[in-house]
């Protein structure tokens, strides 16, 4: 009969120490769950982020037009109760950033952006055809 690895108390223990530290933080942070719709006028992405208010979300757009999303952990440290203590804590937020490559037909100024019921909901509106100029002009050739 083989040994099985699992059945011995030192094997958990040991990966717990090596993966929950410090010293490797990536491997303890989440991205939130994101939906991304299109309709005929604009597109859509929803962002899970239940607990975070508003005021810790941030939607903007870079230097290079991209879209820009920061979700930023601000946890407010209350004093405890001093007749009881927390055995183990596990309500945590993970500060989150990335930058979306925004599809050539938003209207990039009329971008919005809200939180409610845990959810950030970031519209962006398309071009309409009535917006897209065509300029047709004679090319004189030298």
């Amino acid at each position: 009969m083989l040994p099985v690895m699992s059945s011995n108390s030192w094997f958990p223990t040991m990966f717990d120490e090596f993966f929950n530290n410090d010293w490797m933080p990536k491997m303890k942070a989440t991205a939130p769950a994101i939906n991304v719709k299109e309709n005929g006028s604009e597109y859509t992405m929803e962002f899970a982020v239940p607990g975070i208010k508003k005021e810790f979300c941030r939607v903007s757009l870079n230097n290079d037009g991209n879209l820009e999303v920061t979700i930023e952990n601000k946890m407010e440290h209350k004093e405890e109760n001093k007749k009881e203590h927390y055995l183990r804590r596990e309500f945590n937020y993970s500060n989150y950033q990335q930058v979306y490559v925004l599809p050539k037909d938003v209207v990039k100024d009329k971008i919005a952006a809200k939180v409610d019921n845990g959810v950030l909901t970031i519209t962006m509106p398309k071009v309409t055809k009535d917006e897209v100029k065509k300029i047709q002009r004679q090319i004189d050739i030298a």
